[in-house]
């Protein structure tokens, strides 16, 4: 697993993100979609499907994978490896603290 280092930003609160929904960030320049899952935790990946550009965080999740809305290609919400074949994507490390969303360490 590669995870991308970032600057630590706020990007917003976690309960702007509905549970089991991710939302699209931009973040010095990249686009970065941040998944609020079923149990509460956080995932952060790349929000643009190396494939044909599809926003990811708009796609269906599940508690390990991602798949794009346009074409159905999965990633992995943990690794950012593909499980249909495409280039990985990145993953960001992501948390909550006090009801806000941080991104970075």
């Amino acid at each position: 697993m590669t995870i991308t280092p970032i600057e630590e930003t706020v990007l917003g609160l976690v309960s702007e993100i509905p549970s089991g929904e991710g939302r699209t960030y931009a973040v010095n320049g990249e686009m970065i979609a941040v998944f609020r899952l079923r149990d509460g935790s956080l995932r952060a990946v790349s929000a643009v499907c190396p494939h044909k550009g599809g926003p990811l965080a708009d796609g269906q999740i599940d508690d390990d994978v991602v798949l794009c809305p346009l074409h159905l290609n999965a990633w992995n919400l943990a690794t950012g490896c593909s499980q249909s074949g495409q280039p990985p994507i990145n993953v960001y490390p992501v948390r909550e603290d006090a009801g806000r969303i941080l991104l970075g360490e």
